[in-house]
């Protein structure tokens, strides 16, 4: 192992997170170890456990913190029509989803029922919804409506990606297009959905 850096508690917590997340997205959540986080980090495993006494809290961490860089990647252009700014949120959803295929399948499938990977999806959505009741005439409709549809969507957006990255039996293209077509069918019997193409974000 080579001599270890001096860092500052902060920057070695981000480095630790940065070998862990590297290593949960090229690999299973089961055959990623905490020997080999501490190997790829130039770190002793006492070291990695005073930060992350184990491996599901180290993942919670990687998780959270790619939850938070998801909605960063994701947030609306409200200069843009809102169909826009939707299909360019899921363009950036989608490839989130790509590039960490394993971690999204450890949430959601390996650690499925574990309370504190929920609680970060939970919060992603209630974000993810947020924003877009805020986006312009998403939320001009009966609020309480329009929140349950979004809500709702925003979930089978999930699980169709898990099952995109999991099968790929359908192309991204159509998984795209189911999106927006579940969309329009969750919102057209409570929103006017001509007023959701073409009208700009700011009024």
């Amino acid at each position: 192992m080579t001599a270890r850096r001096r860092l500052d508690p902060a920057e070695r917590r981000s480095e630790l997170l940065d070998a862990g997340a590297r290593l949960f997205a090229a690999k299973p959540y089961d055959e990623v170890f905490m020997e080999d986080i501490a190997e790829r980090a130039g770190v002793s495993r006492a070291l990695l456990y005073r930060y992350f006494p184990s491996k599901h809290a180290l993942f919670a961490a990687v998780y959270q913190q790619a939850a938070d860089q998801l909605l960063a990647a994701t947030r609306l252009d409200q200069s843009a029509p809102v169909m826009e700014q939707l299909s360019a949120g899921l363009d950036a959803y989608f490839d989130y989803f790509a590039a960490n295929r394993h971690t999204v399948l450890a949430a959601n499938r390996v650690l499925a029922g574990d309370p504190v990977i929920q609680a970060i999806i939970t919060g992603e959505l209630a974000e993810l919804r947020r924003r877009l009741l805020q986006a312009t005439v998403l939320g001009d409709g009966p609020t309480h409506l329009v929140s349950a549809a979004l809500t709702s969507w925003l979930v089978f957006v999930r699980v169709l990606c898990v099952d995109w990255l999991t099968n790929e039996s359908f192309t991204r293209a159509e998984l795209h297009g189911m999106c927006v077509g579940a969309l329009k069918g969750a919102l057209g019997a409570v929103l006017d959905l001509d007023a959701l193409t073409g009208v700009e974000g700011s009024r």
